[in-house]
């Protein structure tokens, strides 16, 4: 039995526009698994990053709750949170807000000054040993303005796996890239999976969906239907794409 990382329990998400309440999130259950890559998918507006956001205490959410290691994290205070989001959860977007008077390496560890449980040369060496290993070591000397969008991401990646996070949370993280810095960046997410890294990604693009191992589809705020997926392998690639395509037919997607 896989151990559940991250529960929602009846998330409901909603707003007032015009008069009018305007539901977001429609008493949404899901479980996110320890060393799963689950990926969300669906039509747009269907409420994709509004789950990922209140899932990650990112967004309040209008009812419902939100459990980390079993313990409700929905009531917490927004000091708590910050902690929880600094310490336990990682995030890569799509727009990449790295500081653009520090270097990628002071980018990240920056980062790790805030894990109390490492002196600063560890901090050091595991942001420098990062970027090695997110292939962008040798730019990082370099301020973001003097680096490209795919080597912007993978630093961004560094940054956000820099504190060994419970959950990594991606949203649409290749949408600004183009076909080869994604199919870089995919790599680097399916290395960290194979390394055990539980990741929930929100995207619309099936090359991306494919590194996961469960797609939950997104519709009018609810989870319509999910798809079990074997661990990527380039070998399957097509298989997967094959698979998924016919899966999200059966969706009307």
């Amino acid at each position: 039995m896989k151990k559940i990382v991250l529960s929602g329990r009846d998330i409901v998400k909603s707003f007032s526009e015009e008069g009018q309440q305007k539901i977001v999130l429609n008493h949404v259950n899901i479980d996110l698994y320890e060393g799963d890559f689950t990926v969300i998918m669906g039509p747009s507006g269907a409420g994709k990053s509004t789950l990922l956001y209140a899932l990650s205490g990112m967004d309040k959410i209008t009812g419902g709750s939100v459990l980390y290691q079993g313990k409700e994290i929905t009531g917490i205070s927004e000091k708590q949170m910050a902690a929880l989001r600094a310490e336990e959860f990682g995030f890569v977007f799509q727009q990449i807000h790295l500081v653009s008077n520090l270097t990628l390496l002071e980018n990240v560890k920056t980062v790790g000054y805030l894990q109390k449980n490492r002196t600063a040369k560890e901090t050091d060496k595991r942001a420098e040993e990062l970027l090695i290993r997110m292939n962008v070591g040798y730019a990082k000397d370099r301020l973001p303005a003097n680096t490209s969008g795919g080597e912007i991401q993978r630093a961004a990646i560094a940054r956000a796996v820099m504190n060994q996070p419970g959950i990594l949370f991606a949203d649409e993280p290749t949408g600004a890239l183009n076909k080869s810095n994604t199919k870089e960046v995919l790599n680097l997410f399916t290395m960290l999976h194979k390394n055990g890294q539980s990741i929930l990604m929100v995207t619309h693009d099936m090359r991306a969906a494919i590194r996961g191992n469960r797609i939950l589809y997104l519709e009018d705020g609810s989870i319509k239907e999910s798809l079990e997926l074997s661990d990527y392998t380039q070998a399957e690639e097509k298989n997967r794409e094959r698979k998924l395509n016919e899966w999200l037919t059966a969706m009307e997607w």
